[in-house]
């Protein structure tokens, strides 16, 4: 009898159950899709000076508030396996001629050439030479979409490939792009200035290509000349304090780490023969024992260690990491430079934003810096 008075009240815990179950997962997608995080316009910090007057009227875009895509746009997560996967729902797809460059040590640079489809605003011959992020190419969905948008508006685009890159072109030396090595950008950029003598250059790097375009700028004040700007989107600037927050797992960083290094390791192995083979005149320090090593890596750092930094003969991962990033070259960039960080990046973490913002702070007495620190937001420092 006590057994039949109980079991109405089953189904009313069950209920309970199921509501606490759907309540949970709606707290798991608020806080994973970030839909409580407030959007607002950037906070600007910045000199009075000419070029600071020109760029707030001429931009809007840096004082006007952001407001992402619904649900999924405050994500940087999910923005990042969108856009950088999928690309957009029509990725254009810009015509452009493949040029080839032998480099001294025998290898065959290759980057792509669009001649613009308009004319500029104002009249001038301007070219963007381009450098995408890591083990990119003018192939790639990010960037086709950036050179159409470039063309439309006037903009000759040279795009650079990164060595090793592309599927179908086989490397021709026993060595692939590095992390800050500007060779290739160096000679797309020599044929584009002899080329085209009367052309501009604007300069743009996307991640790990920001890191080349302003090494490339800073290693020498000839590398500055008829470059009207630099822009840098989205890098890290020093590699060797980039590596300690990459092994965390805060902000899912050692997953993207993982995933980041399984696509160098198949890039890496995609040219085994002409980085490891018998008949390949390898560096010194390069040795089969490294290929081994390479199967077992995990991280971008065991990659870097084992692999990369022997291409350029580097003795240990801190001096190959110190020598290759950006953050020693900047302050010798005297072309205006805007450095841009989304604060929401899950791979570039905020400690390494101090780079850019003591570069642009007022200390220095010619630089404008724009910050932002809402999440889902852009970071801006404009240097020059």
């Amino acid at each position: 009898m006590n057994a039949m008075l109980e079991t109405p009240e089953l189904p009313a815990v069950f209920d309970g159950v199921k509501l606490a179950a759907v309540a949970a997962v709606l707290y798991v997608i608020v806080r994973c899709l970030n839909l409580k995080s407030p959007t607002a316009p950037p906070d600007l910090y910045f000199q009075d000076s000419g070029l600071s007057r020109f760029l707030l009227k001429s931009c809007p875009l840096l004082t006007k508030e952001y407001i992402p895509p619904l649900i999924w746009g405050k994500s940087g997560h999910i923005q990042t396996a969108l856009y950088g996967k999928m690309g957009r729902v029509r990725s254009p797809h810009p015509y452009g001629h493949r040029k080839f460059i032998t480099m001294s040590d025998g290898a065959t640079s290759t980057f792509d050439l669009f001649e613009p489809l308009a004319e500029h605003c104002v009249g001038d011959d301007i070219t963007m030479v381009i450098c995408p992020g890591i083990a990119n190419h003018s192939e790639k969905q990010y960037i086709r979409t950036f050179v159409d948008y470039a063309q439309k508006n006037g903009y000759r685009c040279a795009v650079l490939n990164h060595l090793g890159a592309l599927p179908n072109i086989e490397l021709t030396s026993p060595r692939m792009f590095t992390y800050g090595c500007t060779w290739e950008f160096g000679a797309m950029v020599n044929y584009i200035k002899k080329t085209y003598p009367l052309t501009q250059l604007v300069v743009v790097g996307f991640s790990l290509g920001g890191n080349i375009v302003c090494k490339y700028l800073g290693e020498t004040q000839a590398n500055q000349e008829k470059v009207l700007c630099c822009v840098s989107v989205c890098q890290g600037y020093s590699a060797l304090r980039a590596q300690e927050t990459f092994m965390q797992w805060d902000q899912c960083r050692r997953f993207y780490n993982f995933l980041m290094a399984d696509n160098m390791k198949k890039i890496i192995l995609s040219h085994r023969q002409a980085l490891f083979g018998d008949h390949v005149k390898k560096p010194q320090s390069l040795e089969d024992t490294d290929l081994s090593r390479l199967y077992t890596a995990t991280s971008l750092m065991q990659i870097d260690d084992n692999v990369m930094r022997k291409f350029h003969g580097y003795n240990s991962l801190k001096e190959y990491y110190e020598e290759e990033s950006c953050m020693r070259y900047l302050h010798r960039i005297y072309v205006p430079l805007m450095l841009v960080n989304a604060a929401d990046d899950p791979l570039v973490h905020e400690s390494l934003l101090t780079i850019p913002k003591s570069l642009s702070g007022f200390d220095l007495g010619r630089s404008t810096s724009v910050n932002v620190y809402q999440e889902n937001k852009l970071e801006c420092h404009i240097h020059g």
